[in-house]
């Protein structure tokens, strides 16, 4: 790992410890106002605050162990740790937004009781944490999927909030205690689309499927276009983690290549094309270079 994503990670490290710590305050604040008023909207989002304070656990030890080094055993170090992560902040999401969609329902169907005056002083409190949590995440959501995951749950809380908000001004303003129903199932509404978005990428990458962006179609193309290239096969490529998308291939080339010597000078031209002409940059690429009269010695060819 160079110094300067070194230097990320333990930015990232700091501002999950802080986020951990203020969402943790305001799930517990969250869940004490739902005792107090009985509020369903209150009590899911303390719910989704409580997955959120879990998964930002979960993201904050996935951080702490992508500082580690690599070793012999695990060559890549911890790096994907995050997506790991990730996919666990995802599913755990997942199973609070069906809950407060059944809940939602069954209480739209007969609605409780509500202390709207003191549900709106609660939803404050809650929307003034999300606004911290936000703050300190805004510049490193885009750093790895681990942090992604991490702002997109403080900005779900966020949104549910504000909901919290409209529904206690709804109910102290009309007595209509069905708004606290409705807004859980908006809340609910806006934690599983975002959150089937979050596990699809992260499972895509657990897949080993091909970055985002990178055609591997294009990829051959330009691969095949270079002098004395004659064919391109056992073409993959993945990501490790967030950032460190790898592609490997064995490409034939004319044998008198294997000669003269010109070889070495196809393999810079090989890990320059993959580096420079796509709008995902490989750096870490790996080419086995062979001769035409290897190739009826292969056995096995994707």
């Amino acid at each position: 790992m160079s110094g300067h994503d070194h230097s990320h990670e333990a930015s990232n490290r700091t501002k999950l410890i802080i986020v951990f710590a203020v969402t943790a305050s305001v799930m517990v604040a969250e869940i004490i106002g739902a005792l107090l008023t009985g509020s369903l909207a209150l009590l899911a989002d303390a719910g989704h605050m409580f997955t959120d304070a879990a998964g930002l656990l979960i993201a904050l030890i996935a951080a702490s162990l992508a500082l580690k080094p690599a070793t012999l055993e695990r060559t890549w170090g911890y790096k994907r740790a995050e997506i790991v992560a990730a996919a666990g902040q995802a599913a755990l999401l997942l199973g609070v937004g069906g809950f407060v969609i059944v809940e939602g329902i069954r209480r739209l169907l007969e609605p409780p009781q509500v202390a709207g005056s003191t549900m709106l002083w609660f939803g404050v409190i809650g929307l003034a944490g999300n606004a911290v949590g936000l703050a300190v995440l805004a510049s490193g959501r885009h750093h790895n999927f681990n942090m992604k995951a991490a702002f997109l749950e403080v900005l779900n809380d966020a949104l549910g909030s504000v909901a919290v908000i409209a529904a206690a001004v709804i109910i102290a303003l009309t007595g209509w205690t069905r708004a606290d129903a409705l807004v859980s199932l908006l809340i609910g509404a806006l934690i599983i689309p975002r959150t089937l978005k979050l596990l699809r990428d992260t499972v895509n990458v657990l897949m080993e499927n091909a970055p985002a962006g990178l055609d591997l179609g294009k990829v051959r193309d330009h691969i095949l276009a270079l002098p004395h290239v004659i064919d391109v096969h056992d073409l993959h490529a993945s990501l490790v983690a967030s950032g460190t998308p790898v592609l490997s291939a064995h490409v034939t080339v004319q044998d008198t290549c294997m000669k003269d010597g010109h070889a070495a000078t196809i393999l810079a031209d090989l890990q320059r094309c993959v580096a420079e002409h796509f709008d995902v940059s490989i750096e870490h690429s790996t080419f086995q270079i062979e001769p035409a009269a290897h190739r009826d010695q292969e056995t096995i060819r994707h």
